[in-house]
């Protein structure tokens, strides 16, 4: 937690917190009843994970809990043991031993190389689900189970909408969507919403659905003991549930990062999730993981740091302790309206306001994404795009390759300058110089050196070397600039002429970014306004 935590901070985490819960209720009552093990275990599994998750993991605003990949797999085990509840928590407990065991060896960290356009059709491909699945709520249909689903049954839901679920929708949209923000930002729009719009249907006592009966009374702890012949069986199933759970977890903290402009810790996450895991297991609740939707809930509504997910769980537990009488009223049109926004907000606009310019390579990989993301299954979307991304690369590195015998490398006189330039001016003038291609597979290196840039007067990017650059390397040369001028730093960008670059650069935004002086093809050129921007200072 921050050291500087205020009253304005916790308020925005309390909201965020008790938000992304009230969210996260019924779809933990509907995974427990999905996966077959009844509606309060969902609910313990949303309590333990949202916990320890909270308390010992790597991403200050992830909310964690049943999710829908780790409830299909934790079903197939239900399958598979039938009338064998310590087996089936077995699977849960060992996968939580192995996340932590993944954390302790480091294995998060290979996250970060996800490509931005993977990432992109991911989080816009989770927004169009989530507002596919809100379609039928919102008409007073019952829920379905898939985006597919949905669109298939969408016809049949027309013909018999309800006009009440519709008003309380639409009343919901409204307030989320229109609040003004000097009130939004002492009550969260969808706090407003969610109050408002159970208020309206209990006075005009509308025939809408509403959450319903929900369980009381605390869960009893115990090991799942299950006998030592079946752990040839537990142990495949508890691998694909702790590498499924790692994986779900850490594209959300991807995500949360994408949404907060901070960075996680990939290790630690999978540290507070397999504890997290364990903790389940042993109240008989349902695995859990990174939840994508509730966490963009809990950004959006205020959450910035852990305690917002530790009061999403202490929340929870309050239903469980006697407050489930109140929310079993909250009817599922005015959540079907809050989702609906929080699908409209997660839609990737940075990209899509670009589709027409960006590197139609990328752009295959973001639709490809998207579309297995909406339509088939999300961790298949993530396999194939990563798949996709990294053959392309290859292809455009070697379309790239060329060799070349000179008596003096080319780049040697560059090297001899910019050292005596640093020297003569105290560093007042650095250069940091990207030799290669400039891809998603090393974007995290560069932002590994802004540290030591900090202090100087100018920054040289010398591009000059590097043969192409893709969108993750776009995106990663804007932030680091966008930092740079934070720090009140200088940044003038050399790259080589004759191959695109410069062009793809202008077509981006560049321009503005760097000013009509910040991008050249020459290094001299650079050298010398640098000289003269240090000498005017």
């Amino acid at each position: 937690m921050k050291t500087n935590y205020s009253l304005q901070t916790f308020k925005g985490d309390f909201f965020g917190g008790l938000t992304a819960g009230i969210v996260a209720l019924p779809l933990a009552l509907a995974f427990g009843v999905s996966s077959g093990f009844g509606p309060v275990a969902g609910l313990y599994g949303a309590i333990a994970v949202g916990l320890f998750a909270a308390l010992f993991g790597g991403t200050s605003t992830q909310i964690s809990g049943p999710t829908g990949p780790m409830t299909v797999i934790f079903a197939a085990a239900l399958v598979s043991f039938p009338d064998n509840a310590p087996a089936v928590l077995g699977v849960v407990f060992l996968a939580g031993l192995f996340q932590i065991v993944m954390g302790y060896l480091k294995i998060g960290v290979f996250v970060r190389y996800i490509p931005y356009p993977v990432i992109s059709g991911f989080m816009s491909g989770i927004g169009v689900i989530i507002i596919l699945l809100q379609l039928h709520p919102m008409l007073g249909a019952p829920g379905v189970g898939s985006p597919l689903e949905a669109v298939l049954t969408l016809p049949q839901s027309l013909s018999t909408f309800s006009t009440a679920s519709l008003f309380l929708t639409f009343f919901t949209m409204a307030v989320v969507f229109f609040t003004p923000p000097k009130i939004s930002r002492s009550i969260p729009s969808p706090l407003l919403a969610l109050v408002g719009g159970t208020i309206i249907a209990l006075v005009l006592k509308l025939p809408v659905e509403t959450i319903g009966h929900i369980p009381s009374g605390l869960p009893e702890i115990s090991l799942p003991w299950f006998p030592i012949e079946l752990l040839p069986k537990i142990v495949p199933m508890a691998l694909a549930l702790s590498v499924l759970g790692a994986i779900d977890a850490l594209l959300t903290s991807v995500v949360a990062d994408s949404l907060t402009k901070t960075r996680h810790n990939s290790n630690k996450e999978l540290l507070g999730q397999g504890l997290g895991n364990i903790a389940a297991s042993l109240i008989g609740g349902l695995p859990g993981a990174g939840a994508t939707m509730r966490t963009v809930v809990n950004i959006k509504a205020g959450g910035t740091t852990r305690a917002s997910g530790i009061v999403h769980s202490l929340f929870l537990l309050a239903i469980l302790l006697g407050l489930g009488r109140l929310a079993a009223h909250i009817p599922l049109p005015v959540l079907a309206g809050i989702l609906m926004k929080v699908g409209i907000d997660i839609l990737d606009y940075r990209l899509l306001r670009m589709v027409k310019r960006i590197p139609r390579q990328d752009l295959t990989v973001m639709l490809t994404v998207f579309a297995i993301t909406v339509f088939i299954d999300l961790i298949v979307a993530v396999g194939v795009g990563i798949t996709l991304a990294s053959l392309m690369i290859t292809y455009r590195i070697s379309r790239q390759a060329d060799i070349e015998v000179t008596s003096v490398l080319s780049e040697e006189w560059h090297q001899d300058l910019e050292k005596s330039l640093e020297e003569e001016t105290d560093h007042g003038i650095r250069t940091l110089s990207i030799s290669g291609a400039f891809f998603f597979g090393t974007t995290a290196k560069m932002q590994e050196q802004i540290s030591k840039l900090i202090g100087t007067k100018v920054v040289i990017i010398n591009c000059f070397n590097v043969p192409f650059m893709d969108l993750s390397g776009y995106y990663a040369l804007s932030e680091m600039i966008d930092r740079l001028k934070a720090e009140k730093i200088k940044p003038i960008v050399v790259v080589p002429e004759g191959i695109g670059i410069r062009r793809q650069m202008m077509e981006m935004g560049y321009g503005d970014l760097l000013g009509p002086d910040g991008i050249h093809t020459d290094f001299n050129d650079a050298l010398h306004l640098a000289w003269e921007y240090l000498e005017d200072r």
